[in-house]
């Protein structure tokens, strides 16, 4: 997974400070952050070239990448059958992006896989099954004015997860970005540190129960939450005639009208 996480960090500092008592109030600014948010699935076109550019963009500003002329971050990952491409747009415009593979026996190609076969596939041959989300990259001006994209971009993980009934989420992460997942995800590490194809930095896997983490986590982050409708329009292929929504808003505000 190739990130920038410089929002994350401060994000999750936020987090820090108070668990108890300042939490409540950051759930409300991201959840009041999530009525601005429109999430659009992009597979062809100009959506995908932005979040290409979007990538090279947050990723150079971290000095994570070598230059190439193109300004663009992309891999053969990019075109595998179980991929899921997002950009996360606020106000109607493009702040963050975010890569989703589902990993399954059948569909092993994943970031996850890329680097820790060793430790994924023996887990996906005894029946198992995961969300894979990588690439997420965040427009470095804009994450320094609103620490909550992190959260707002992740979501789509958690969203995932629920959809494809996946019990696992891996991530590949760099080990100095290793403080968000443990926090909010109650993420453990399962790796070494390696090398990635790309990358300066070497990378390691981290894996979050989502059935145990689940309530605790919906619990104290009520942004999470999303209605079935919203992950099948996510992550759902059209039937032939049908067109796929252009964009796709937030749910979680129907949990909270209805509570």
């Amino acid at each position: 997974m190739i990130v920038q996480l410089s929002s994350v960090r401060s994000a999750a500092d936020l987090d820090g400070k108070d668990a108890s008592d300042n939490m409540s109030g950051f759930a409300r600014n991201v959840s009041a952050m999530l009525e601005r948010t429109e999430y659009r699935r992009c597979d062809k076109g100009e959506d995908l070239e932005d979040i290409y550019r979007l990538r090279y963009k947050s990723y150079r500003s971290n000095d994570m990448v070598p230059d190439n002329e193109n300004q663009t971050i992309y891999d053969e990952l990019d075109e595998t059958p179980n991929v899921y491409r997002f950009g996360v747009y606020i106000d109607q415009v493009l702040l963050s992006t975010l890569r989703i593979h589902h990993v399954t026996l059948a569909t092993p190609m994943s970031p996850s896989t890329k680097a820790f076969g060793d430790i994924v596939r023996p887990m996906l041959a005894d029946g198992l099954s995961f969300i894979c989300p990588s690439r997420f990259a965040s427009d470095p001006e804009w994450s320094r004015i609103y620490p909550q994209i992190p959260y707002l971009t992740l979501r789509l993980a958690g969203m995932a997860c629920f959809h494809f009934n996946a019990p696992y989420c891996l991530s590949t992460i760099r080990e100095d970005h290793a403080g968000f997942y443990k926090r909010i995800y109650y993420s453990e590490k399962i790796s070494e540190p390696r090398a990635y194809p790309g990358v300066f930095n070497k990378v390691v896997l981290y894996r979050a129960d989502v059935n145990a983490i689940r309530e605790r986590s919906l619990s104290r982050f009520p942004f999470f939450r999303s209605t079935p409708m919203e992950q099948r329009m996510l992550f759902d292929t059209p039937h032939a005639g049908e067109l796929a929504p252009l964009t796709i808003l937030p749910t979680a505000k129907y949990y909270r009208e209805a509570a």
